[in-house]
């Protein structure tokens, strides 16, 4: 079982990542390759993808010998340079360590590993090559998706939140786990009993991963969940996964259409003639979408008057 334990103050440091992270991404997607996830659903994909990888890539096989990657890998960033430089900043001691570890305590073979286990400049080139190889081949095709995808999770977090509150949102977020007296645990092999002690936590999806959440515990850092979630299907380049489609379901038919409306100020009463509901159910959708950060309300006078926020237009990618 792994338990994340937390504070009050830790409850206030719960953020939803913005956007998604590309180098988690891609390191989801190399541990799906390399076996995980279901394969009846993942078992072309994998074969495929592995097939199409090129030579440069073929080092990162080294780092995960037993299938489980060094934490030094785990790292944010908004785009794929940024994470590659987070990677290639990691302290040499924590290098060290997890390479000895995921090699079951004995002295790393490969000699490029070896190199990178002595901090040599020429290994973390190698690592860097074959890391910006990798997501090029396999998800730089459908970035595109992810982002959308993303959006679409961010805004299911935000209406649960707004809604019902953190302590809802977080096992609603991610299937199979509960929040109990301050603990979020699920079942998970080897667990782990992780006490944020106010450093918060930071949620990230992952669209190429269908196991258990993965956590991410570095000291002196937020820790990081990263969960499944997505269609629970590979994703594919001439795929499109229906972003419009994708919403409807997240926000609701007629959240949605009222969060399109906004293309310029509405109050209550026109909102509610617009889309043909009375004005309490025009107010109450408004408010779900107002706690999710997605559009704001001000007096004008008698009325209120609603308007989308830059977050809420870019979810529904009005220009």
């Amino acid at each position: 079982m792994t338990r994340i334990r937390f504070t009050a103050e830790d409850f206030a440091r719960v953020r939803f990542a913005a956007r998604p992270a590309p180098v988690p991404e891609l390191n989801a997607a190399f541990m799906t390759m390399l076996g995980g996830g279901d394969d009846l659903l993942f078992g072309r994909w994998r074969r495929r993808a592995l097939r199409s990888l090129p030579d440069a890539v073929a080092p990162l096989a080294d780092l995960v010998p037993a299938g489980d990657p060094p934490l030094f890998l785990d790292v944010l960033g908004e785009t794929l340079t940024e994470g590659l430089d987070l990677v290639a900043a990691a302290p040499p001691e924590l290098v060290r360590t997890e390479l000895e570890r995921v090699y079951g305590g004995r002295r790393p073979t490969p000699r490029w590993i070896r190199g990178l286990h002595a901090g040599e400049t020429g290994a973390r080139q190698i690592l860097r090559r074959a890391q910006r190889a990798a997501f090029e081949t396999v998800v730089a095709p459908v970035w595109s998706q992810v982002q959308d995808l993303h959006r679409a999770e961010f805004t299911r977090h935000a209406l649960t939140v707004a809604e019902h509150g953190v302590g809802a949102a977080l096992p609603a977020l991610v299937p199979a786990t509960r929040l109990h007296d301050g603990v979020w645990e699920w079942a998970a092999p080897g667990g782990r009993e992780i006490t944020l002690a106010g450093r918060g936590l930071v949620l990230l999806p992952t669209f190429h991963w269908t196991g258990r959440p993965l956590v991410q515990d570095l000291p002196g850092r937020p820790v990081v969940v990263t969960y499944a979630a997505g269609p629970g299907l590979p994703l594919t380049p001439d795929v499109a996964p229906g972003t419009e489609e994708s919403l409807a379901t997240v926000l609701g038919g007629t959240r949605l259409a009222l969060l399109r409306a906004l293309t310029d100020a509405h109050t209550t009463t026109s909102l509610a003639r617009r889309l043909g509901v009375s004005n309490a159910t025009a107010s109450a959708h408004a408010s779900a979408l107002r706690g999710a950060g997605l559009i704001t309300t001000a007096r004008a006078g008698r009325a209120v008057e609603h308007r989308r926020t830059a977050l809420g237009t870019l979810l529904v990618g009005d220009a």
